[in-house]
């Protein structure tokens, strides 16, 4: 009966229990993927949020602003980038926001130091100091000088001035004087000499026409045919162009056939494509 009962609802159209069955097994393999493909599809779009704001693309976060140029956007001034945030930056005392993304992100205000990138502290400034224009360190005031933490006042010898630089001595001699230890002592200039006011080497100087000796400025014996020399080393004198000098005299120069003077003129050289042989200039080979 049961046979001929499912013939005939089959003949009449109607929907058994079997056929039901069969639709239900077919179509809930395929509900399974759908709804897995909308729930993969939001796992990627709530990934990709924080990739946006790690790159600064995407929609501005609360504390931020959109870029001038290029596109996308950054923290404000005083915020910084975590997770995806603008997130606040806790700035210590005497600090201010240095807009960059990276470091602390902060710096100390001027007359403060950074104390291990947790605070600013202030600047130790000793008495009879200022603090530089730069705000990084101090310097003592005219008339002081440095000695490790403390400016002391400059003992100024006689004759002599306050130079104004913060390291040293703190003083120079006057003109005429030189430093001897503590003391400013008169330069023994010998007749015919002058004040070089040079700080290093010679403190004076021959004047033209006189050479040192010993200590003194002996007039410079020029011979004939020759000229007073200003250079700190020789006779004091040099040979006119076409004489050599030779001991304290300068002798003319004699030519051979084939020779010309030499750039200075005081001596001779063979003309090109000649060599020298027997004091001679001879065609080379």
């Amino acid at each position: 009966m049961a046979s001929d009962e499912s013939n005939e609802q089959a003949a009449n159209g109607k929907k058994g229990p079997a056929m039901t069955l069969i639709k239900t097994d077919c179509w809930m393999p395929l509900a399974k993927l759908a709804s897995s493909a909308l729930l993969l599809t939001a796992i990627v779009m709530v990934s990709a949020l924080p990739v946006w704001a790690q790159d600064g693309t995407g929609p501005p976060p609360e504390n931020a602003h959109e870029r001038t140029y290029n596109g996308g956007w950054d923290c404000d001034i005083g915020f910084r980038l975590t997770d995806g945030l603008c997130v606040q930056l806790d700035l210590p005392a005497n600090s201010y926001a240095t807009g960059r993304s990276y470091g602390t992100g902060w710096a100390c205000r001027r007359g403060f130091e950074e104390v291990e990138a947790k605070a600013c502290a202030a600047i130790f400034v000793p008495e009879n100091a200022f603090l530089r224009s730069s705000g990084f360190d101090w310097q003592c005031e005219r008339g002081y000088r440095e000695d490790q933490d403390m400016c002391v006042t400059i003992e100024l010898p006689d004759h002599a001035y306050l130079t104004g630089e913060p390291s040293g001595s703190g003083w120079a001699c006057n003109r005429g004087f030189m430093a001897e230890a503590d003391r400013c002592i008169p330069i023994a200039v010998p007749a015919n000499g002058y004040l070089t006011n040079s700080e290093y080497g010679a403190a004076w100087a021959c004047e033209r026409g006189f050479g040192e000796i010993d200590g003194r400025c002996d007039a410079v014996a020029v011979p004939a045919n020759a000229f007073l020399d200003n250079r700190s080393y020789g006779p004091g004198w040099r040979c006119e162009r076409g004489y050599e000098a030779e001991g304290n005299a300068c002798i003319e120069l004699e030519l051979p056939t084939n020779a010309h003077l030499d750039r200075d003129g005081n001596a001779w050289r063979c003309d090109r494509g000649f060599r020298v042989t027997d004091g001679r200039c001879i065609l080379g080979r």
